[in-house]
């Protein structure tokens, strides 16, 4: 049988996901690579994979996407590493600089500042990591990922997306989530749910291995990140998904 093909994200908040299957067991069955978001995208579309570890944001753009399994990235409130950092309360902010990584936080951002703050913002796009430096006075920036883990205490106004679409809806939110446009034999489904729990299983082992300075990494393991897509996660998908389409 030929292997079944599978695109993921070599993003820190996927390692506990993807830690299972780069065990030998899953190796046998499936081809796994690394890229981009956007490139996994394509990847899908294109027939090059047979599931990817797509941003809920692109799933509008992937005609005849359906979830795979049980697993994906979510948070179930305060995320940490999805944020807007500012020198000055969200009151006083005119303009947001885009983190160039994630789509999905973009959308998100736009969603929140229209619904749950209320405000008109100027969006600003940027191309490097450079942009962390420009956030200045009224100006402040969408930061995600290990770089906002690292700059959490530089700032004295961070407001975490995560948090503020737990407010607004009294849902959690999903990130990224397992995707296939063609069906999966539901052995294969099976094995690839279980692969995913191993990695859940090891969480203080992968903190280490995944280290970053002055950040609990466990912690945000645990309890900022949330890998399980039960119903109310489900929920706050359906939902933002709406947004975007709306």
């Amino acid at each position: 049988m030929d292997k079944i093909r599978v695109g993921a994200v070599n993003y820190r908040n996927a390692k506990p996901l993807v830690y299972g299957l780069e065990q030998p067991e899953m190796t046998k069955i499936i081809d796994l690579s690394y890229d981009y978001p956007a490139r996994l995208v394509d990847q899908l579309n294109q027939g090059r994979i047979d599931v990817g570890l797509m941003p809920v944001a692109a799933l509008p753009a992937i005609p005849g996407a359906y979830r795979v399994g049980e697993y994906g990235i979510a948070t179930e409130g305060k995320v940490s590493s999805v944020a807007i950092f500012s020198q000055v309360p969200i009151e006083q902010i005119r303009s947001v600089i885009l983190d160039y990584q994630s789509r999905t936080s973009v959308a998100l951002l736009r969603v929140l500042m229209r619904d749950h703050w209320k405000k008109e913002v100027q969006y600003l796009p940027s191309s490097g990591d450079e942009f962390i430096d420009d956030i200045q006075d009224s100006k402040a920036g969408l930061i995600i990922g290990d770089r906002a883990l690292l700059n959490l205490n530089r700032f004295p106004f961070v407001y975490d997306l995560g948090e503020a679409w737990r407010s607004l809806t009294g849902l959690p939110f999903v990130f990224a989530t397992w995707v296939s446009v063609n069906p999966l034999p539901a052995e294969f489904v099976t094995r690839f749910d279980r692969a995913n729990r191993i990695g859940l299983q090891k969480l203080e082992e992968l903190s280490a291995m995944w280290a970053l300075p002055g950040v609990d990494m466990l912690d945000y393991f645990s309890n900022k990140i949330s890998y399980e897509l039960n119903g109310e996660k489900r929920m706050g998908l359906q939902l933002f998904l709406k947004h975007l389409v709306g």
